[in-house]
């Protein structure tokens, strides 16, 4: 994958971050609890609640659990 994922989290996102590093995506992060990168996420994908995920750009968000089936195949597209 050539351009890093773009990652919005929260405290409680280690879900999506452990996918991430045990398929060796590099991933760039950012804490949504920071009132101007929750502002950052709302203004550029409609939603502010974490995770959201940003590959290729395509924004994903929800549960991990949610996000999962597509993550895999984002994944295996790059």
């Amino acid at each position: 994958m050539s351009d890093p994922v773009l990652l919005y989290t929260s405290p409680d996102c280690a879900a999506v971050r452990r996918y991430l590093e045990e398929h060796h995506v590099a991933y760039e992060e950012r804490d949504v609890t920071a009132p101007s990168v929750a502002a950052e996420a709302k203004l550029h994908y409609g939603v502010r609640v974490a995770p959201i995920t940003v590959i290729a750009g395509e924004a994903l968000w929800g549960t991990f659990a949610h996000q999962k089936p597509r993550l895999d195949e984002l994944l295996t597209k790059t």
